[in-house]
């Protein structure tokens, strides 16, 4: 069984299986999914998409 490593698209670090964290498709173009660690999402780092290059959040 392979292990998938989730990694945060603001701070890059391993998020599997870490209490806070969302997944969503990107608001702008809907293609890509960023995926958020709690810290992150409280301090509101930026992330970008990698299909679209839109920088969130707003």
């Amino acid at each position: 069984m392979l292990k998938e490593k989730v990694v945060c698209s603001s701070c890059k670090k391993n998020v599997a299986n870490s209490k806070g964290t969302t997944v969503f498709n990107c608001p702008n173009c809907g293609k890509t999914e960023i995926t958020r660690c709690i810290h992150c999402r409280e301090i509101a780092a930026k992330y970008v998409c990698l299909s679209c290059s839109f920088e969130g959040p707003n």
